[in-house]
């Protein structure tokens, strides 16, 4: 909730972390590979700053999932990007806020895609046809707090 590089007031993503490298405020990175390590990585990308070159300083790869960066984060006082449920269902959240949230950038989407049909055909339709249909109710209906963890927007691919 401190808030040192002012992220709150922030425009884009992009401005959020320029503003934590501006003023070398501490950020934890998961620095894992995963697809939130790649979405944060790609705001990064489009910014003028390589974290990399800060890396041990106040850019820390903790090289681990979600929640244990979380802990690092708050353990620190550093900020981070997480995902939404990973952050409604974290439990050590101290005196840590949401921040900046809202950017288009920041949209992190799940998807089905079946490695393939030929083993279960019928089950793999059924799954399928739920998830885009009376699914998205369910899905939209799993709250915790009082906030949806997820969002649904079922679009099926021909593909």
């Amino acid at each position: 909730e401190a808030d040192p590089a002012r992220v709150s007031d922030a425009q884009s993503a992009a401005a959020s972390l320029t503003r934590i490298a501006e003023a070398t405020a501490l950020f934890a990175s998961r620095g894992d590979e995963s697809g939130t390590h790649k979405a944060e990585l790609a705001i990064w990308a489009s910014t003028a700053i390589d974290p990399q070159d800060a890396s041990g300083r106040w850019y820390r790869e903790t090289g681990s999932g979600m929640g244990a960066t979380l802990n690092t984060a708050v353990a620190l006082g550093a900020y981070a990007l997480t995902d939404r449920a990973s952050w409604l269902t974290f439990g050590n959240k101290q005196d840590f806020a949401i921040l900046f949230q809202g950017d288009p950038a920041l949209f992190n989407q799940y998807a089905l895609l079946p490695a393939t049909r030929r083993q279960a055909p019928e089950a793999v339709a059924r799954l399928e046809d739920w998830l885009t249909g009376p699914g998205q109710s369910v899905i939209a209906a799993y709250t915790l707090e009082g906030e949806a963890l997820f969002i649904p927007n079922a679009a099926v691919s021909e593909d």
